[in-house]
């Protein structure tokens, strides 16, 4: 399948891995890489720009594809070094950054000055048009329904994706509730040219996760993610858990006058007690709704394959079904 993100990033399908804390190692981004997509390094994971370097090296000896970094603005009060993380990406030879948070408008001349493709997750459309007046080449359309940060607003990509179509000049993917064919389909008859993948990617063999990680979103529905942190206005979609209820009473005795430090026990270090040691009820770490879609773990080739053969199935025979007539001449026999 051809679409504008395919030809933006040299890749065999229009599908991309989400940065993901302490999930987008060399051997999830190598993985989603070889069986065709775009594999993303997860930048902040690694502690120093000398560490993200070897990572990036490490990916290198993994796959021959063209694989990404994401890069994530935080608001914090000692930010990263980004100047020198943006340096390893550079020399590491990466041509792709997904960049998330705030505007990377700050650091657009340094990767574009590398040659470097740049696709910003936004979750407006008002943030989409601004990632497209400063440079960026691409948008990762964040819906609602996605795990981690939804940004304020609660549009659903029902809404968000076409609004995107009808204002962007630039390439975006669908991001949030993105798990199979129907999905990608769904995304591209809304004006996307692909689709970006988080959770769904947590949940296959190749995911360097603990495997209670995994189990935890084959079990879950898409009743069991709920919304933390609004009061704060960092909202953040996360799978309930012991922990994560701790923190929801929390927000209900203080209200308003939430602080972050009220909650830092249910937030702070959580990512790899969860992911790597398995500790599930630890606190709050980032799941989407899509957690109601996965009911399997396979490889990582055989999720994308499946997707891009189900994908061409509804393309194929059920829509042109319904352009021919087909579907509803079967439907009116067996009523009858």
């Amino acid at each position: 399948m051809k679409t504008a993100i395919t030809e933006l990033f040299g890749i065999q399908h229009p599908i991309i891995q989400g940065g993901m804390h302490y999930v987008g190692f060399a051997e999830m981004a190598a993985a989603v890489s070889n069986a065709g997509g775009l594999g993303i390094i997860t930048g902040l994971t690694q502690k120093t720009p000398e560490l993200l370097a070897k990572e990036i090296a490490r990916c290198r000896d993994m796959t021959d594809r063209p694989f990404g970094v994401n890069l994530t603005f935080l608001p914090t009060l000692s930010a990263p070094p980004y100047p020198e993380y943006i340096a390893a990406i550079r020399e590491g030879g990466i041509k792709a950054v997904e960049t998330a948070g705030r505007s990377p408008e700050a650091y657009m001349p340094a990767l574009k000055a590398a040659g470097i493709k740049v696709i910003h997750k936004c979750t407006s459309v008002r943030h989409s048009l601004k990632a497209e007046k400063i440079g960026c080449d691409a948008v990762s359309v964040d819906g609602f329904e996605c795990g981690g940060h939804p940004g304020e607003d609660d549009i659903p990509n029902m809404i968000l994706l076409p609004r995107a179509a009808d204002e962007l000049k630039i390439p975006f993917v669908a991001s949030g509730g993105m798990a199979d064919g129907r999905s990608l389909v769904g995304a591209l008859a809304m004006g996307a040219s692909g689709m970006n993948m988080g959770t769904r990617f947590v949940a296959t063999k190749e995911a360097p996760v603990h495997d209670n990680v995994k189990q935890a979103l084959v079990k879950a529905t898409e009743l069991d993610t709920v919304l933390v942190m609004r009061a704060l206005r960092n909202t953040e979609r996360v799978l309930r858990n012991k922990g994560v209820n701790e923190l929801l009473e929390i927000e209900r005795e203080k209200g308003a006058s939430l602080k972050i430090d009220d909650i830092l026990d249910q937030v702070a270090g959580v990512y790899p007690k969860v992911m790597v040691d398995g500790q599930m009820d630890a606190g709050a770490w980032s799941c989407g709704m899509v957690v109601g879609l996965i009911h399997d773990i396979p490889t990582v080739k055989e999720l994308i394959d499946r997707i891009m053969a189900e994908a061409e199935g509804i393309i194929r025979q059920r829509l042109t079904g319904f352009l021919d007539g087909e579907i509803e001449t079967q439907r009116a026999r067996a009523v009858a």
